[in-house]
């Protein structure tokens, strides 16, 4: 009964959580397209014909001044950038390469400013990073959160339900645990495969070319065990006793 009552609770809390990365992947999803359409803007920008006073769709490259720049491990990077007029600038980054981790006081860098906001700052050495208001990736971003948070919600959520509506099914169980695994290595495989395309600088359609395949394999290696389970082929229990054979004298 404890055994049963505990598995219960663990069926929950899983369940709990699907629900609660379900919701994240679905509102990624639902910015892919908005974060697509405003890295399009950006590219097609045009170069403003003299420095913006308000906020503006064109483009413009300011020099600034390094004042300090903060690592701030566990948090954003940030960085404090002066204009030739004295005022401050304040900007975060979501890493601290390529640009960020060499900034120091008094360097000179140029900074993109669009829609009133710095975009993207260039050193000396020709070094380009976005910032965190920055549009481009974005949309990769998000596409590889979508796909980790719905990938690894639907296994969980299966996985959790699936011991509550077969209780007292020891086989269920285990078919249901194996599902709750292999969502694991759903969400797990996306995230790797967010980091490798950014890591390489490659185009939005290769997580998809990348992490569909692999998603394909382990499906099928979760429906094999899911009925492997089912069949009582994963059973861990003692193995059968087996009675002395009589000695022959």
């Amino acid at each position: 009964m404890g055994s049963s009552g505990g598995e219960a609770v663990r069926s929950v809390v899983w369940v709990l959580i699907a629900l609660v990365v379900l919701g994240v992947g679905a509102a990624s999803a639902l910015q892919v397209s908005g974060a697509l359409e405003r890295e399009r803007e950006y590219r097609a920008a045009p170069v403003c014909a003299a420095v913006p006073v308000t906020a503006s769709g064109c483009v413009w490259e300011q020099e600034f001044t390094v004042r300090s720049a903060a690592m701030n491990h566990g948090e954003s990077p940030e960085a404090e950038l002066v204009l030739p007029s004295g005022k401050p600038w304040q900007v975060t980054f979501l890493r601290t390469e390529p640009v960020m981790s060499e900034m120091e006081p008094h360097e000179k860098v140029v900074g993109v400013i669009w829609h009133g906001q710095v975009v993207e700052v260039r050193d000396a050495e020709g070094r380009r990073q976005q910032t965190s208001d920055g549009p481009l990736g974005w949309p990769e971003d998000r596409l590889g959160g979508a796909l980790a948070g719905l990938s690894f919600g639907l296994a969980a959520l299966t996985g959790g339900v699936w011991p509550l509506v077969a209780r007292g099914e020891p086989r269920h169980v285990a078919a249901a645990k194996t599902v709750r695994r292999h969502g694991i290595a759903l969400g797990g495989t996306a995230i790797l495969t967010l980091w490798a395309q950014t890591a390489n600088d490659w185009p939005l359609w290769a997580i998809l070319a990348i992490w569909g395949p692999l998603a394909l394999l382990i499906l099928a290696s979760m429906a094999a065990f899911a009925l492997g389970a089912l069949r009582g082929e994963l059973d861990d229990g003692p193995p059968a006793r087996r009675d002395p054979q009589p000695q022959v004298p």
